[in-house]
């Protein structure tokens, strides 16, 4: 906290487009820390709360972007070559392919939540040439959601946040497993005619 602290009065709010940016490409930043932090200063006094969003906002989605363009244009054999160079280990794709054939768009906007998944949603949008309109919709609410959610935490539990902070990062995993699982089981059931149509139809 100390050196984040040091970040943020050298560099302000830059802290948060670069250190959001580069942990979008797959390098190491704490990005819900940072976030919750900025909030906190926010509370104190020391930043403007509607910047830090917009900054936040901004470096999220242009490091989304960058991720969708590079997977868009160079594909998995780029990712499986230099992967390695940004933490992209072979664990990582294997499970974000995995999930993606599952969820889809979904996971665009609740991979956020996931450490080690969100960093290269983005590039999987862009192998599988997702429209960039389906992308920018997922990807860029859910980076909203996202931002609004830890610089607010931040800002609301002010000297508290870390306290809270510490409770959200050990259940998280938890409650957004449990959100998806309703969410499929409401479409199955909401769909369950098609679903049946479509299952004897490949029978």
């Amino acid at each position: 906290m100390e050196h984040i602290d040091k970040l943020f009065d050298a560099y302000g709010y830059y802290v948060l487009f670069f250190g959001l940016m580069l942990e979008f490409i797959a390098l190491p930043f704490p990005g819900e820390t940072t976030m919750a932090y900025a909030g906190y200063l926010s509370y104190a006094g020391r930043l403007n709360w509607v910047v830090c969003m917009l900054f936040a906002m901004l470096g999220t989605t242009v490091g989304m972007t960058i991720t969708y363009m590079i997977g868009f244009f160079l594909g998995m054999p780029f990712i499986e070559r230099y992967g390695r160079w940004v933490l992209l280990t072979p664990a990582k794709v294997e499970k974000t392919r995995e999930r993606f054939g599952k969820y889809g768009n979904a996971l665009l906007f609740t991979a956020y939540f996931i450490p080690g998944v969100r960093h290269i949603t983005g590039y999987f949008a862009g192998i599988i040439r997702l429209p960039f309109r389906t992308f920018a919709l997922y990807a860029y609410s859910g980076a909203a959601f996202w931002v609004v959610f830890f610089i607010g935490l931040g800002k609301l539990f002010g000297a508290h946040w870390e306290e809270l902070f510490a409770k959200f990062e050990r259940y998280a995993p938890y409650v957004i497993g449990a959100a998806v699982l309703f969410a499929a089981s409401y479409i199955a059931f909401y769909y369950r005619d098609k679903l049946a149509a479509w299952l004897g139809k490949r029978k």
